[in-house]
């Protein structure tokens, strides 16, 4: 453990955050749940993205960095929570977001309510942020600032770390309830989350599988970032120092089939699962990840998913992005 204990972070979240049993839930769907609610992590409204940025921000202030630069969609739980990050530390926070300028709700109102800078591609291409952020940072270098420059999701190493971090947590958890997963359950969308989870898992020898719900990339594509984002959170880590294979030996799982209309759209089928884990326990899940990732349960559990099946006991991480749900679109990240 002597690697994340030595890498600077910055403390945000509130934890650990809750480990509870689904009870209703697991009567109608066969199958024994229990939720980890990553949407408890107490900064801002809450999300997994929260530990991502302790590392994040605490590598961004070792490096001495005087602003943050990162985007996505106007939507962005990312985004948003970044942005917020930056200013508890500090850090002047630049977005930049695909499309054309909106009105400003849900996770944009946020954003701007924190005091960051919003700039607008004017394309609709999510990959358009990416040339967007570059662009934006080269300037602020000419202007003599030292930009940390994330990219979407915060997808790195150093943000994966969080869930290592989580995974420590969550094992604690596990033996004080007795409790011994099969498997971990969560939508996958940059690949951080459960490349951490994964890392984690391994690191710490749990014996659960890591199952991700892709909600922004095509199934091969998300395995690769995974296993990739897995890869150097071992590196992080020192793993393997005990002579075993690393984590990038363990199979990446992730099931495809449930984006719906497409990345960042609200489906059908996870819109009737969000009604049912909010009617069953009072939890809400966001349109754009979590809601997704429980139709892909519903599904696993009565048997519809051929390639992939729900073993219980089971752990459903709730990612959180609560201010999703009040936007006209239902979340368009």
């Amino acid at each position: 453990m002597t690697g994340l204990w030595n890498l600077p972070r910055v403390e945000l979240a509130t934890v650990p955050t809750p480990l509870r049993p689904a009870p209703e839930l697991s009567t109608m769907l066969g199958a024994e749940i229990w939720f980890k609610r990553d949407d408890l992590t107490g900064f801002g409204l809450g999300g997994n993205k929260v530990r991502a940025l302790e590392y994040l921000l605490g590598d961004a202030l070792s490096q001495g960095s005087d602003c943050l630069v990162t985007g996505s969609g106007p939507q962005s739980n990312w985004a948003m929570l970044a942005a917020l990050a930056a200013r508890r530390c500090g850090l002047d926070a630049y977005l930049v977001c695909y499309g054309s300028p909106v009105p400003a709700t849900g996770n944009l109102l946020l954003a701007e309510l924190a005091g960051a800078r919003i700039t607008f591609t004017g394309s609709p291409e999510r990959a358009s942020v990416d040339a967007g952020i570059a662009t934006l940072a080269d300037e602020l270098r000419r202007d003599g600032r030292t930009p940390c420059v994330l990219p979407r999701g915060g997808a790195t190493p150093i943000g994966a770390l969080g869930y290592a971090h989580a995974s420590l947590e969550l094992a604690e958890q596990l033996l004080a309830t007795g409790l011994r997963p099969r498997q971990l359950w969560l939508a996958t969308g940059s690949g951080g989350t459960q490349g951490g989870l994964l890392a984690g898992a391994w690191w710490l020898q749990l014996p659960y599988e890591v199952v991700g719900v892709t909600v922004s990339r095509p199934a091969p594509q998300c395995l690769q970032q995974v296993g990739k984002l897995a890869a150097g959170v071992e590196k992080l880590l020192s793993a393997g120092a005990h002579g075993e294979a690393g984590v990038t030996s363990r199979a990446v799982t992730v099931i495809d089939g449930f984006l719906g209309p497409g990345y960042g759209i609200a489906s059908a089928a996870g819109t009737d699962a969000a009604r049912l884990v909010a009617r069953t326990e009072g939890v809400f899940l966001d349109p754009v990840f979590g809601a997704k990732a429980m139709a892909a349960l519903i599904s696993a559990s009565s048997g519809v998913v051929s390639h992939s099946r729900a073993i219980s006991p089971l752990v459903f991480l709730v990612t959180g992005g609560v201010p999703t749900l009040f936007t006209a679109t239902g979340g368009r990240t």
